[in-house]
């Protein structure tokens, strides 16, 4: 993956901007030895790593923006950083930029019960989010397999969802306002503790942006009550196909489940292995969980066996406890990890119609022997956001290489079906030079004219998103 040469005359003023971040920081915040900054070389895509110039920790709104603005005047690139979860290179330095990292900043600022919804710092995690107000039996919605570490910032740059997003949604639909800086040291507020702000959407464009522009520090977020009870059923099957147009079965007839979530058979067995979550031996199975009162689930629980029925499943299990429910959910929530230990792997991240899922999974399957390389697929089926998971040795010349051609072929299918290059885990330099598969010129042309609006320099989050020779050729222009 092609990064940019990095700008020789910022690496020789290293010193004093160094100089310059630590008289607005706090002692500690600014971490420029080269042993240290290693820590920030990459994030969870770790086939590319480069030390930042060095790396800065704020711990306020007030810090960002002084951070932002020495950067500015010193034309310096900035990386924003989360919790360096990204599964895409999201967060990926180049040698001649600062990264922002904003960890340090994790607060809950306010929380209000009566209007559902709380603001916290975007260092924050996203399950703490949940546990900042579960006493109070509410909950914050998205959960993505990472949200143990992942954090609020990293979400709402990548719009991430989760199991649960099916009957609640993305980010984008939990998120009522932010506070962001600009790249020269602006502070803007958008949206705010309500539905909908009036005039353009900017929180829209926001969500989803990927750190390209402005660096989001405070969120508001909707909060939820927790439902009265929820039941996850485990559903086996002889196909990956069959398992597909159960999926589709289930949507056409008009049940919400809160989630539908898949796993084949490479991903069973290595789950069953990592977590011994007791799974049947299957070619492919669905965990569908509804919730509502005892009354609501089992009228949904009986339409939705009855529509498995019809696929002639190995096995349907039905969670009869809290233990059992926990079990079921056990093998997918280790899936990641559990995939680790067998082999390296690449997780992508595709989005197609429902409908398509059989086609695409038997495509996927074909490329897979086609390439000689193993594919375990994981994924939130119900809104078909696919992770497939490409297995390959890193140690082995040419390895790399292959499973990113064959990466880009999966990601060109979801596109000719109708679908989108990304689901959840952003473009990054992952997908970037794919983007020209799904927009025409003149679409990446309206986009990139957004963020010149927002960062005309465009030092923010350098090479991510846009195809590089564009990205690059308006960086130059700017200067």
């Amino acid at each position: 993956m092609q990064m940019p040469e990095p700008n020789l005359g910022v690496i020789s003023r290293k010193a004093d901007i160094v100089a310059a971040l630590r008289r607005v920081l706090p002692d500690g915040a600014v971490i420029d030895d080269v042993a240290e900054t290693r820590a920030y070389e990459c994030d969870a895509l770790v086939a590319y790593r480069c030390p930042p110039l060095c790396a800065v920790l704020p711990t306020s709104t007030q810090d960002v923006a002084a951070v932002l603005t020495i950067c500015h005047k010193m034309g310096v690139p900035v990386v924003p950083r989360g919790s360096g979860t990204s599964l895409a290179g999201g967060a990926l330095p180049t040698a001649d930029c600062v990264i922002l990292g904003v960890a340090r900043m994790n607060a809950v600022l306010e929380t209000d019960y009566d209007n559902r919804f709380i603001r916290v710092q975007t260092g924050r995690t996203n399950l703490s989010v949940t546990g900042a107000v579960q006493e109070h039996d509410f909950f914050y919605a998205p959960d993505p397999s990472s949200q143990l570490a992942c954090a609020i910032a990293g979400n709402i740059a990548m719009n991430s969802g989760g199991a649960h997003c099916l009957k609640y949604g993305v980010t984008t639909n939990n998120l009522l306002g932010v506070t962001m800086v600009l790249m020269d040291g602006t502070v803007v507020e958008l949206g705010g503790a309500h539905l909908d702000a009036g005039g353009l959407d900017l929180l829209g464009v926001v969500c989803g942006s990927e750190g390209q522009l402005g660096v989001v520090t405070e969120a508001t977020l909707r909060i939820l009550r927790k439902p009265e009870g929820a039941r996850p059923v485990l559903m086996a099957f002889e196909s990956n196909e069959i398992a597909g147009e159960c999926v589709s079965d289930i949507i056409k007839a008009g049940v919400l489940p809160v989630a539908i979530e898949f796993m084949d058979r490479p991903c069973i067995v290595a789950c069953e292995a990592f977590a011994k979550a007791g799974y049947p031996d299957c070619e492919a199975l669905l965990i569908v969980e509804v919730e509502g009162s005892d009354a609501e689930i089992d009228e949904q629980l009986a339409l939705i066996l009855d529509i498995a029925r019809r696929h002639n499943p190995v096995e349907l299990r039905e969670a009869k406890d809290a233990d059992e429910a926990g079990r079921i959910w056990l093998g997918r929530k280790s899936a990641f990890g559990a995939m680790g230990q067998i082999n390296d792997y690449m997780c992508l991240d595709g989005t197609i119609p429902v409908s398509e899922l059989p086609r695409v999974l038997r495509r996927i399957g074909e490329l897979s022997r086609e390439f000689g390389l193993d594919v375990a697929n994981v994924f939130h089926a119900g809104d078909g956001n696919m992770h497939p998971l490409i297995l390959f040795n890193a140690n082995q010349e040419g390895q790399l290489e292959l499973c990113e051609r064959l990466g880009a072929e999966i990601l060109k299918l979801c596109v000719e079906v109708g679908g989108c290059l990304t689901g959840e885990h952003g473009v990054g330099i992952e997908k970037r030079d794919l983007m020209s598969v799904q927009y025409r010129p003149e679409d990446l042309e309206s986009q990139m004219a957004v963020k010149d609006v927002f960062d005309p320099e465009w030092l923010l989050n350098p090479a991510k998103v846009f195809p590089l020779d564009a990205s690059q050729a308006r960086r130059i222009a700017a200067e």
